[in-house]
């Protein structure tokens, strides 16, 4: 038998909907991630729906943060079963994670030297532009 103590001393849990919201991720993706492996099987309720727990949406978090730095689907689910194995896997999921970094550091290093492409072709046309009103006031 369920008590009302036994009630409030359990987690609080969040539904689906609750759950795209805080991330941005739609419904259909986040029962996606779950098919996919990138998350572990969400409890669910008597009524059969899903009900996420504070640690789900932490790794939610994490796994986002993984694809907004480019992490491929494929390299999300070797590191989800990683961590599913435990302890064992640290030493795994710290190479991977180390070789992620240096890809992003490539990345950002990429994009820099891209922002510098295009800040020097945003002078050039201002230089042009200031040049055009000049020669317009004459």
């Amino acid at each position: 038998m369920t008590t009302k103590r036994a009630l409030a001393d359990e987690p609080p849990t969040l539904t689906i909907a609750q759950v795209a919201e805080r991330t941005g991720l739609s419904a259909d993706t986040l029962r996606y991630y779950e098919k996919a492996g990138l998350i572990e099987r969400v409890g669910r309720n008597t009524g059969n729906q899903r009900r996420y727990a504070a640690s789900d949406l932490a790794w939610l978090e994490f796994l986002l943060r993984l694809r907004e730095t480019g992490m491929s689907i494929a390299e999300m689910q070797r590191f989800a079963q990683l961590r599913a194995m435990g302890d064992t896997s640290v030493g795994d999921r710290l190479v991977m994670l180390r070789e992620h970094r240096v890809a992003l550091g490539e990345r950002i290093a990429a994009l820099l030297a891209d922002a510098g492409a295009v800040d020097e072709k945003i002078n050039h046309y201002e230089q042009l532009r200031s040049k055009q009103q000049e020669t317009d006031q004459e």
